[in-house]
């Protein structure tokens, strides 16, 4: 497995360490615990090291029209200094990756898709990329740290670091004398910050964040946290509501679709579930009883038939139930009551809106 530039720092403070995506990436810290991070982003600010997502950049001539041809949302829409979210689907509408793109100009886009998947998104767009334009794997040249939560603002000011930016912007400032792009976003849904140092600077960053933390009683989270967070939100992971069998359409994520495009990989398959529906698509399910639904288990309907299955499920820490993302059938609206069969108990659940928490991205 591959190590985050910030492993030290991880084995020093003891952390509780899993395989994310190849990468040995901290699950939770000693005397906090997932449930501890988890309220500490929701009334605070936390730190995340994720630096085990990818990087990758694309420049060149032409490089906004490749993109916009290989992406399935429309990078004609942001302007340079933006960031947009957005999938690489096969042409079957099968999702490859879900990413943030940054747009440094027309000619230049830094991208970061998720861990495990980096390398295939590279191998496609180099395949795909006509002469001219260049496509660089950068998974191991940077770092990448995520600070959320109310907080998140006033940590960032007071490292003398202007933080008034709109959702979704970037800039290239100094933290700790290192040069790094910050960006208004977040994988939590709280008001927060992801921020890119070089590889090398990754833990000077690190350590200078989380010195600021401490003036506001910040936790350094792990990824157990981040998971419990983004459940919460609703927001898709790759491998569970977005998979090269699970389409962008099917998991509730058209938002992420530039439809007005003349043209994008898998439209056909996408335009066509848009106008027709799909055998399943994504809901949010909220426990009645003290189950906590997780990946796989089964969706019944009230008579017993089989009607879906979950993508995610967890407790969640705000609400203090276990709550579900899962593909079901779409008859199914808000306030239908189905089971989960909970390793062979049956557990009552309720179909809910999104988000289960509260929003404060924008």
């Amino acid at each position: 497995m591959k190590n985050s530039p910030l492993h030290q720092k991880h084995i020093q403070r003891q952390a509780k360490m899993a395989d994310f995506g190849g990468w040995l990436m901290p699950i939770e810290y000693p005397g906090a615990g997932v449930l501890a991070e988890h309220k500490a982003v929701r009334e605070r600010v936390g730190l995340f090291d994720v630096s085990h997502l990818g990087k990758a950049s694309v420049s060149g001539p032409g490089s906004l029209e490749f993109l916009n041809l290989m992406f399935t949302n429309d990078l004609s829409r942001i302007t340079d200094g933006k960031a947009q979210y957005t999938l690489l689907c096969n042409d079957d509408g099968g999702v490859v990756d879900d990413l943030i793109a940054y747009k440094n100009s027309d000619e230049d886009f830094f991208l970061i898709p998720n861990a495990s998947n980096t390398a295939d998104v590279v191998r496609v767009l180099q395949s795909q990329a006509p002469q001219g334009i260049s496509v660089t794997n950068l998974h191991e040249e940077f770092g990448v740290l995520a600070l959320q939560g109310p907080d998140a603002q006033a940590v960032i000011k007071s490292l003398g670091v202007n933080p008034t930016m709109d959702y979704m912007a970037f800039a290239h400032v100094m933290i700790g004398g290192c040069d790094v792009i910050l960006c208004r976003t977040g994988y939590t849904g709280e008001h927060g910050y992801e921020i890119v140092p070089r590889w090398d600077d990754a833990e000077v960053v690190w350590d200078v964040l989380v010195q600021a933390m401490q003036a506001f009683d910040g936790e350094v989270c792990g990824l157990g946290a981040r998971d419990t967070l983004r459940t919460e939100m609703g927001y898709p992971l790759h491998g569970h509501e977005l998979t090269l069998e699970i389409t962008p359409v099917q998991a509730s994520a058209g938002w992420a679709i530039g439809w007005k495009k003349a043209d994008f990989r898998g439209a056909g398959t996408l335009r066509a579930q848009r106008e027709e529906g799909t055998v399943r698509t994504l809901r949010a399910l909220k426990s009645n009883d003290r189950g906590i639904p997780r990946a796989g288990m089964v969706v019944k309907d009230m008579q017993g038939a089989e009607v879906g299955i979950v993508t995610s499920g967890t407790f969640s820490p705000s609400l203090k139930a276990g709550i579900a993302l899962a593909l079901i059938d779409p008859g199914f609206s808000e306030g239908d009551e189905v089971v989960i069969d909970v390793r062979g108990r049956t557990s009552s659940a309720t179909i809910a809106s999104l988000p289960f928490s509260p929003s404060h991205v924008r």
